[in-house]
């Protein structure tokens, strides 16, 4: 399913009114989050097939690979990694789609900080990671539009320090 199709599916505006809190009013904001819409059957699968498709997975999997990282608890390295997924993607797919895939712990590394202090990051493994960016392609270009334009943390074109 292309992402035309999945957005084609998707309700224009859905859910209540937002609340505005010292901004301008917000369009209006989804219930998906606190209450899946059991009467339509609409759970966001779309999105999630969109997500999955052949083509957002090669591209998620070239994003993995340029970003260089390490490997994560289970040891595997972006190669290592290709070659286990040739056989076990169809369930890792199936459980994504069924909602049951479960990610797996980071592994936690300290890193020297500039001004002499450390900082904690957590690694995923890659498999998780190219998970988590296969389902950003999708849900940036949607979302995105509908954050404040006084957000500036993690969005594309934009850092806190241009707040």
């Amino acid at each position: 399913m292309s992402m035309r199709q999945a957005m084609r599916q998707m309700p224009v505006q859905t859910g209540r009114a937002g609340v505005a809190r010292g901004e301008a009013a917000r369009a209006p904001t989804s219930d998906e989050a606190c209450c899946p819409r059991h009467e339509s059957g609409d759970t966001g699968s779309a999105l999630l097939e969109a997500a999955l498709t052949r083509e957002n997975l090669k591209q998620a999997f070239r994003r993995v690979r340029a970003n260089k990282g390490a490997a994560g608890v289970d040891g595997l390295d972006i190669d290592q990694t290709s070659r286990h997924l040739v056989t076990a993607w169809p369930a890792i797919r199936e459980q994504l789609l069924k909602g049951t895939y479960r990610p797996s712990p980071v592994r936690r590394v300290t890193i020297p900080k500039p001004d002499g202090g450390e900082r904690e990051l957590g690694i995923p493994t890659v498999t998780d990671r190219l998970i988590q960016q296969a389902l950003l392609q999708v849900l940036q270009p949607v979302l995105d539009p509908t954050f404040s334009e006084h957000s500036y943390g993690f969005r594309p074109g934009r850092r806190a320090h241009d707040a």
